[in-house]
């Protein structure tokens, strides 16, 4: 075996990781033309879906067979398309879906920021306001508010992969209150008021979000009267008389700004607060290769970053809190217990 051929899988692998972005876009191409929503439970050709989806036959061809080496659906030996475990996650009506949270991850405004890594690496700093004269959500929500709205969806749907898990091992017994801090449009807190019937939760987060939260926290909605809804910036303040505060993947701020907002949490709540923090590890678990891309995007997008573990519950320390309990909540997501000081 020569040198040549015994480098080759590694020339290959390496070639393909350079050209990872295609399968990026593959994935915001098939949400975007709805491919999985177009595709039902029977097998169909190229033809058959480039007509439903309005594309170009060879095209959509040449699309459908990057997504099956990614095993987004999968071929058959008659060349029809059908289905994987994969693509249905795709689909709209999915109980499951994570079609808001494709486009989110790649929007278009991510390329430019990926392009510059290099120079985030250098500073340890953003290169988001360098490029656009603001910071990332200011911007986000004056200049892009599509890309705003496919942000408040995406939340509500990473929100709804865990929420059953969260809300089931959160400790809120004896908890009279709950605020989720920075909790988009409520998912979370309204799986957590429906697992505790005696719980009544406040919504804290913007107030364009918090306007549009979910529509059991609405007026008119099945827990509208266990529910405040609250605009506000968690950097500046937090509501006070609440017994339980919940931060869910919030604290991917820089550093300081993290103290600052658990720091508030120590200076408004009463003593022996309960405060839980959901968040993924860089360095736990099996979903190091998502947290550790997410980490590198927050770095681009804010200057923030996903912690190690002990680099988060240094924060926590930090801040003034103390910390009880971190237990794994799922594959990819651990959970910090802390209280208030007594």
């Amino acid at each position: 075996m020569t040198s040549e051929t015994s480098a080759e899988p590694q020339v290959l692998g390496l070639l393909e990781r350079a050209l990872s972005a295609g399968c990026a876009a593959s994935l915001r191409a098939a949400v975007k033309l709805g491919l999985a929503d177009a595709l039902g439970d029977t097998p169909a050709t190229a033809d058959d879906l480039a007509a439903a989806v309005d594309a170009d036959p060879d095209a959509l061809r040449r699309l459908l067979r990057s997504l099956t080496c990614y095993e987004v659906f999968a071929e058959d030996s008659g060349g029809r398309f059908v289905h994987t475990e994969v693509s249905r996650l795709l689909r709209a009506d999915a109980p499951d879906s994570l079609n808001h949270l494709v486009l989110w991850m790649t929007e278009p405004w991510t390329w430019e920021l990926w392009g510059r890594l290099d120079e985030s690496v250098r500073t340890g700093k953003d290169v988001f306001v360098d490029l656009h004269g603001r910071e990332f959500f200011d911007h986000l929500h004056v200049a892009w508010p599509e890309s705003a709205a496919v942000f408040d969806l995406a939340m509500t749907q990473a929100s709804r992969q865990s929420a059953t898990a969260i809300a089931g091992a959160l400790p809120l017994s004896g908890a009279r209150t709950v605020a989720d801090i920075g909790g988009g449009q409520g998912f979370l807190l309204a799986s957590l008021l429906e697992h505790h019937p005696d719980v009544r939760g406040i919504l804290f987060d913007r107030p364009d979000v918090v306007a549009n939260a979910d529509a059991r926290l609405l007026d008119g909605g099945a827990l509208a009267e266990r529910v405040r809804l609250m605009p506000g910036d968690c950097r500046q303040e937090v509501p006070a008389d609440v017994d339980a505060y919940v931060f869910k993947n919030i604290l991917g701020m820089n550093d300081e700004d993290a103290v600052v907002v658990l720091g508030n949490v120590v200076k408004t709540a009463r003593a022996g607060a309960r405060v839980i923090i959901v968040e993924n590890f860089v360095d736990d678990g099996p979903g190091q290769r998502f947290s550790t891309a997410m980490d590198l995007r927050m770095l681009l997008t804010v200057g923030g970053r996903k912690h190690t573990r002990e680099g988060l519950l240094g924060l926590v320390e930090r801040s003034g809190l103390v910390v009880r309990d971190v237990r794994p909540v799922n594959s990819y997501q651990h959970m910090i217990e802390a209280t208030t000081p007594a």
